[in-house]
């Protein structure tokens, strides 16, 4: 641990360079590296023909960031979301912990719940750390909530430098090592995101200030890690290719200049390129120790590594490792479907609802055969994940019922056979579809609007479904208005003036309204100009609403509310409510915002994602 002395110790990147140290390159102007990133073009892939030797990481692991980059991507997860995704996580890390660690928001009182809840479970692994921005507050939270580790934002390219933060380098340095100090006195074990990191002068900014960190690390006898971050994947494994995009040169440069261990190295690239999943095995491949990743991929923009990918090339690499359950990935994705409606694409690898069924004729035929000819490996016994065969003219009512109880994952009482009066006609239809010339295999999204018709009691009802597509179309919105300055003044004038800019903008919603906490409504009914007509006289401003479900779930939770179906008593439209707090500065809730969303908009939404052979006339 450092003293409080040496924590505060200013301009550390002034000090003269050791032998062996790479000099801070300030040049007064960012370097934007033009020959690769012409930005008016698409980027570049430049060679110098070296190439580095391979030498893989001693232990390869993973660590996780499907709580914090993860997140960032789609709705916040409750806490008890959080909790049972975590569990997995868990299962997946194995007694020797693959995956090592797990990285926290612990900005609010939800992200410090949801950290203590999950080490409450006293679990091994993964290891729970935190992420902060660059600034000494975020790095009190860190300890005051005693966490161990935590990452800390210290963006590495000019780009980031220059054009953001409005720093040099030498200046952008000094800031990331005091609060990197000012860590170590804590006890805290600092991990250096290294943002942007394939636009950074390598040998000018990230080696010497590497060589800054590896330092403070030596001194202080607390490891530090680097993560180099590919926040744009602009990183690529072409042999030959130079920096600051060539994987391996930039992997060894941390090794063989900076003198870090590659157990000391972290990999986070996103997927813009389509080169995120290659990118981050190559940086094992030339002796990175660590993956960042996540469930599913989910992450900003494009997305992380996928953490279930990430497990079977390991094992691909280095064999399986003991205590780690493969199955939980499956049993994941139908958690992440079921209970928190993400929509996995079916032809997604290793978790999509077909990546192993097979849709040709002539595959399914094979497949019946030996389920090795046209099977990536045993998913049955791995991940316990049959492989299917799609349905065609040739499956007869048999093959239907197969297919049909795989979908539905029948128990033994509940098992549909070939006779099933549903089996029956369904095969009618889908042979009716041959007949009328039709050559292709059914697919999974047309057998399942034909299931859903004719086994309706099977599935989840279309309202369930049109009330989890409107959280998912306006939640990200409502965040964003619950949080905007105008809205948390309370000022109705003025909340008035914002919302009818949003009504007018955005075509579903059919009308927004505020209360203040006590249920009080303190605005009109705020609609397009178009609609305003429809609304006269209605606009009831003083009302007392708070006995209405959507006032009450969130002054309740402090959480995003969507209500059931109901009709409209201004429109007689089949409506739903979507609603959230607004907080003040000390984050009290002052008052809710409501939306009011139509249902025809819904369902025509939907029916342009369904469009299936037609049943109506079967």
């Amino acid at each position: 641990m450092m003293s409080k002395n040496q924590a505060t110790k200013p301009g550390l990147m002034a000090l003269k360079p050791g032998p062996g140290q790479f000099k801070l390159i300030e040049s007064g102007a960012p370097e934007l590296y033009r020959d690769f990133f012409p930005y008016s073009e698409i980027p570049r892939v430049n060679f110098d023909g070296h190439l580095p030797a391979m030498i893989p990481a001693e232990e390869p692991i993973i660590t996780d960031t499907t709580f914090r980059d993860g997140q960032q991507a789609r709705p916040p997860y409750t806490v008890e979301q959080i909790v049972t995704i975590y569990k997995f996580l868990a299962r997946l890390s194995g007694p020797s912990g693959l995956i090592r660690k797990s990285e926290f928001f612990v900005f609010n009182q939800k992200d410090r719940q949801a950290v203590d809840a999950c080490r409450d479970l006293d679990l091994p692994f993964p290891l729970i750390t935190a992420w902060i921005r660059a600034v000494s507050e975020d790095l009190k939270i860190v300890k005051e909530m005693k966490l161990s580790e935590t990452g800390i934002l210290t963006s590495i390219s000019d780009y980031h430098i220059y054009l953001k933060l409005g720093l040099n380098r030498r200046r952008a340095c000094d800031k990331y090592l005091g609060l990197i100090m000012e860590a170590l006195s804590y006890g805290i074990a600092p991990r250096c995101h290294f943002e942007d990191v394939t636009r950074a002068d390598i040998y000018g900014m990230c080696v010497p200030f590497a060589q800054q960190i590896k330092r403070l690390s030596e001194l202080s006898k607390i490891p530090i890690v680097i993560r180099l971050c590919d926040t744009l994947g602009f990183g690529v494994t072409y042999p030959g290719a130079a920096l600051p995009r060539s994987i391996p040169k930039l992997v060894r440069a941390l090794i063989d200049e900076a003198g870090f261990e590659g157990k000391d190295l972290e990999w986070h690239g996103h997927n813009d390129f389509h080169k995120g999943f290659v990118n981050a095995t190559t940086a094992w491949l030339y002796g990175l120790g660590a993956i960042n990743g996540s469930l599913l991929g989910f992450g900003e923009r494009t997305g992380n590594t996928p953490i279930e990918g990430l497990l079977i090339e390991h094992a691909a690499l280095w064999g399986k490792t003991p205590g780690v359950d493969y199955t939980a990935i499956t049993e994941l994705a139908k958690y992440f479907e079921a209970e928190l409606n993400v929509r996995i694409p079916p032809n997604y690898p290793l978790v999509g609802r077909d990546f192993n069924s097979t849709s040709a004729g002539i595959h399914a035929d094979g497949l019946l055969k030996n389920e090795e000819i046209y099977n990536i490996f045993d998913t049955r016994k791995i991940l316990n994940k049959a492989p299917t065969i799609s349905i065609n003219d040739k499956s007869g009512a048999a093959g239907l019922a197969h297919w049909l109880n795989q979908r539905l994952q029948t128990t033994s009482g509940e098992v549909l056979d070939k006779r099933h009066p549903a089996v029956i006609k369904m095969n009618r239809a889908i042979q009716k579809e041959y007949e009328n010339g039709r050559v292709t295999s059914m697919s999974a999204r047309e057998l399942e609007r034909l299931a859903r018709h004719f086994l309706p009691d099977k599935f989840e009802s279309q309202f369930d479904h049109l009330r989890y597509k409107a959280r998912e179309l306006v939640h990200d919105l409502i965040l964003e208005i619950i949080k905007d300055p105008i809205i948390r003044s309370m000022d109705p004038k003025k909340q008035e003036k914002l919302m009818e800019k949003w009504v007018t903008t955005i075509p579903y919603i059919q009308f927004m309204y505020v209360t203040d906490k006590k249920g009080l409504k303190t605005t009109r009914n705020v609609t397009s100009v178009k609609e305003k007509k429809r609304f006269s006289g209605q606009q009831d401003v003083g009302s007392n609403l708070s006995d209405r479900v959507w006032f009450v779930k969130p002054m309740e939770d402090g959480q995003i509310h969507v209500t059931d179906f109901y009709t409209s008593r201004f429109t007689q439209a089949l409506c739903i409510t979507v609603s959230g707090p607004i907080t003040n500065d000390q984050n009290e809730i002052v008052g809710v915002l409501g939306l009011d969303i139509r249902f025809d908009y819904l369902a025509n939404i939907e029916a342009e994602n369904l469009e299936t052979p037609e049943v109506d006339d079967l």
